[in-house]
Parts: C-alpha cells; sequence; structure tokens
C-alpha cells in the first residue's frame, strides 16, 4: 500500500526527473572520459595498433559504471520518497482521525529530530493550542447560559406574575425598573464580551499616548473613596508623583477600576486597599494590593479566564468578566501581571514595558 502510494507520489516524479537530468549530466561526462581515453591511447600507441579489447574493457566498464549508478539512485529515490510518504500519510492519517473523533489525537513523532519530527512537533503544538481555544469557548458558552439563565428567569416569573395579576401602577412601576436593571445587566454582560475581543484584536491601539499612569490611578482612587467608605476600607495612592506610559488611557483606567473594586469587594470589610504607581528599571509598575483573603496559588492563573469565579465569590456581585478585561489591556500595552502574597492579602502588578516616553 505505501510502495504503491510512493510510486504514484509526486514527491517519486520529481525524483525521477531529477534522477534523468543527473544522469544526461554523467553520461556526457562518461563520453567525455571515452572519447578521451581512445584519443590518448591512440596518440601513445598509434593508430595500426589494435585497440578492440581496450575499447571494449573500456565500453564494458562504463556500461557496468552506468547501470550501478541507475540502480542505486533509483533505489536512493524510492527510499527517500517513501519515508517522505510515509511521514506525509502519518499527518494524514492523524487529520482523518481528529475529524472523525475530536481534538485528543496527536501526530506520533520518530524521535530523529529532523525536519519531520520539528513539523509534527509544531503541528501538535497548535493542535494543543486549538484543543485548548475550544474548551475556552466551550466554557464560556456554559457560563453565560448559566450567568443568563438567572436574569431571564427573574424576568420571566416576574412578568408571568404580572400577567395573571390585577394592574397596579406602584407595583408595574417596581416591576418594570427590576426588570430593567436586571435586562441592564445581561447587556452589560454582552458589551463586556465584546469590549474584550475588541481589545484582544488590537483594535484600540489608534487611541495610544503619553499618559501620566499616576493620575489616571488618582481619578480611580478618587471615584471609589466612596464605595470604600461604606465598607470602612482605607483606600489611598502611594507611590512616584509621576509615571510616564504610553497607552489607552479609557482602557487603562478601567483596568486599574476593575482591579480596585475587585480589591474593595474581595478584601477584608475595614481594611487597607493601596494603589502604588512606581517607575522601575524594567518599566513603569502599578500594583493594587488589600489585605483580604486573597487567591488560592493553584487558582491564580485561571482567575484571569473569562466568566471564572472563586467559590467564595459566586453570591457577590459581578460576571467574572473583569479580571478578563485586566487581561486583555495588560496584553494590548504589553504588560506583565502578576499576582502576589501581601501576607495577608493580594497583589495585582501591571508591570508595562519601558518605552522611554517623557512627559510634557
Amino acid at each position: 500500500m505505501l510502495l504503491a502510494k510512493t510510486l504514484h507520489s509526486s514527491t517519486f516524479r520529481l525524483a525521477l526527473m531529477a534522477i534523468a537530468a543527473f544522469g544526461l549530466i554523467v553520461a556526457a561526462i562518461m563520453a567525455y572520459v571515452y572519447v578521451g581515453t581512445l584519443a590518448y591511447v591512440e596518440r601513445r600507441l598509434g593508430a595500426a595498433v589494435d585497440h578492440d579489447g581496450f575499447t571494449t574493457m573500456i565500453e564494458l566498464a562504463m556500461v557496468a559504471v552506468a547501470v550501478l549508478l541507475l540502480v542505486l539512485a533509483g533505489l536512493a529515490a524510492v527510499l527517500v520518497t517513501r519515508r517522505t510518504v510515509g511521514r506525509i500519510e502519518e499527518i494524514n492519517a492523524t487529520s482523518r482521525a481528529i475529524m472523525l473523533s475530536g481534538l485528543d489525537r496527536r501526530i506520533p513523532l520518530r524521535g530523529s529530530h529532523d525536519e519531520w519530527d520539528r513539523v509534527a512537533e509544531n503541528l501538535n503544538q497548535m493542535l494543543d493550542r486549538i484543543e485548548t481555544l475550544m474548551g475556552e469557548v466551550k466554557q464560556v458558552s456554559d457560563n453565560v447560559a448559566h450567568d443568563l439563565r438567572t436574569p431571564l428567569t427573574r424576568m420571566r416569573g416576574r412578568l408571568e406574575k404580572a400577567y395573571h395579576t390585577p394592574r397596579n401602577s406602584e407595583a408595574d412601576a417596581a416591576l418594570i425598573g427590576d426588570t430593567i436593571a436586571d435586562l441592564d445587566a445581561v447587556l452589560g454582560m454582552f458589551a463586556s464580551i465584546t469590549r474584550i475581543s475588541e481589545i484582544e484584536t488590537r483594535a484600540r491601539r489608534s487611541a495610544f499616548r503619553p499618559l501620566n499612569l499616576t493620575e489616571i490611578a488618582g481619578e480611580v482612587v478618587e471615584l471609589y473613596d466612596a464605595a470604600a467608605e461604606q465598607v470602612a476600607t482605607r483606600l489611598s495612592l502611594d507611590g512616584d508623583r509621576e509615571v510616564a506610559i504610553t497607552g489607552d488611557r479609557d482602557l487603562l483606567f478601567d483596568a486599574v477600576a476593575n482591579l480596585v473594586d475587585n480589591a474593595i469587594k474581595h478584601g477584608r470589610k475595614g481594611g487597607q486597599v493601596t494603589v502604588t504607581c512606581r517607575s522601575a528599571d524594567g518599566g513603569p509598575v502599578i500594583a493594587i494590593a488589600d489585605d483580604g483573603p486573597g487567591i488560592p496559588t493553584e487558582a491564580r492563573d485561571r482567575v484571569f479566564k473569562r466568566f471564572y469565579r472563586l467559590e467564595q465569590s459566586r453570591y457577590t456581585p459581578g460576571n467574572g468578566l473583569g479580571l478578563s478585561l485586566v487581561a486583555a489591556v495588560a496584553g494590548l500595552h504589553g504588560a506583565e501581571i502578576a499576582l502576589h502574597d501581601n501576607a495577608p492579602g493580594l497583589t495585582v502588578q501591571l508591570r508595562f514595558p519601558h518605552t522611554g516616553t517623557q512627559l510634557a
């Protein structure tokens, strides 16, 4: 089966064409050597001497060399083509298995570390990435369905109750207000998903300009000061007065606001939330620290996925998209995001690349 595919493959035909071209070159060289040898012998021994025996021997030797070269070239073409076709068939077989059964199959490696193994490794890594993305899409779909079910069920229940209840202007107004609030929450969820997708496709880089990161952080602290006072949390700004950065002001504001909002909501009531901006050697840095329960180490890689929520956060307001937005904004700005223990609590740090930006 493999031999038949080898003989009918385009690679084998190309190999035969290369062999034919090589054969013509070898034949021309051998003809030149043959004629030159006879001419040399005639000059040294003279034309009167019988050269038939010598000529016959030369001809036989050249025919033997030609046949040997032809056989070796044919065998080399078959072996090389067979190896190539065999590796291609492994890729094709794996592709067919993936189409039939799913993304759990991978192309086998032979351990030769040649170009075919490198191609197989790259394809396997691509399949791993696709499988991860498909899993994330499934998770997002399940989470969207779960998060939509609650507000839609509440809205349907209220509307059904109102349908079977005599009209009452005050009750109807309350029902309409609650329904609008639930609809706003649903629309806000879809707006967040759309915005994250827009950021991840790098559609917002046109708004980049020199900024003062401390100024943005100060506006966020001022905005959330009242919310922090409601839970007796002390919210403060620390660090350098000017931290130069190049970026999108609105997106950076939203990212810092999400981090501060999370620190207030999930930190300790009556605790401390500190926003620190500094110009470090590695680039501008902003850190938001709280003294709450923090995030378990094993969950820190997952909190930036869409709709992911910790068990203790499932009954607090939110849809699990805030940190996904932060991760998208960080990616757009080339920033590294890291979570550290604050002992107690959590510190979320964003380290932006050093661009040499100077503020006017």
